[in-house]
């Protein structure tokens, strides 16, 4: 973890300046399909308004981006906690993208055949079921860093942290609401995974998950491809 490079910027609006243009030049560096494995939170919402901006809307081939979403609260799209709200609301519906290429989370009926059906969805767009260290799932994949070491849904305590069969799992008793969120391996299925940190609340946690300490969730996230942090100065510490 320790060898992922790191980004520091001057506060939240620039880190998501930042992450917004970064991810727009990894979308114009590929051809064919872009993957985009999404997360919630404060910070990739404002990287999100930016992408569905001027002039950065413009430059992305949304004609060929693919979103998908780390993890999701167990509700319906239109839910106020829901991630694909926040996602559509902040970007989706004031781009071109094509609604066949946005794979939300199921938030409705049995939890468990949501997280299947999910799963299902991954392995239909990667046209395997079994991931290839060689050809990942993702071109990029976005995390946060929860005061708790979390990421995704990956929470301490759960049973998910040890999931390594299924690419998709729910998540009961660590949170009020069920969650649903994917497991290391397909996480770690990304040619670039990217944790986005912004706030002096997560300066402790970001140090600990820089060290490598093991004993954190997101710690645990090794990607066959890159790892970076896009950090604000609050997060990062003093120079």
């Amino acid at each position: 973890m320790a060898d992922g490079k790191i980004e520091i910027l001057a506060d939240p609006e620039a880190l998501a300046q930042r992450a917004a243009e970064w991810v727009v030049e990894r979308a114009l560096a590929t051809s064919g399909r872009f993957a985009f494995n999404l997360s919630g939170g404060s910070t990739p919402k404002r990287m999100y308004q930016l992408l569905a901006q001027v002039p950065l809307r413009d430059r992305m081939p949304w004609d060929r981006v693919h979103l998908f979403w780390g993890d999701e609260r167990f509700v319906p799209h239109d839910h106020p906690e829901s991630n694909f709200r926040m996602a559509n609301e902040a970007m989706i519906a004031h781009v071109s993208i094509p609604p066949a290429q946005v794979h939300g989370v199921p938030g409705e009926g049995d939890p468990d055949e949501a997280a299947r059906a999910y799963e299902a969805t991954l392995k239909a767009f990667y046209g395997a079921d079994t991931l290839d260290p060689s050809r990942p799932l993702f071109d990029v994949t976005l995390l946060g860093l929860g005061e708790d070491g979390h990421t995704a849904s990956l929470i301490p305590g759960t049973t998910a942290l040890d999931e390594t069969r299924a690419w998709v799992t729910t998540v009961r008793g660590a949170r009020p609401e069920l969650r649903i969120t994917m497991t290391y391996p397909v996480l770690d299925s990304s040619r670039a995974v990217a944790f986005l940190v912004a706030g002096e609340a997560k300066r402790a946690m970001l140090a600990r998950l820089r060290q490598g300490d093991r004993t954190l969730p997101a710690a645990r996230v090794k990607p066959v491809g890159e790892l970076l942090f896009f950090a604000d100065r609050a997060a990062a510490g003093p120079a």
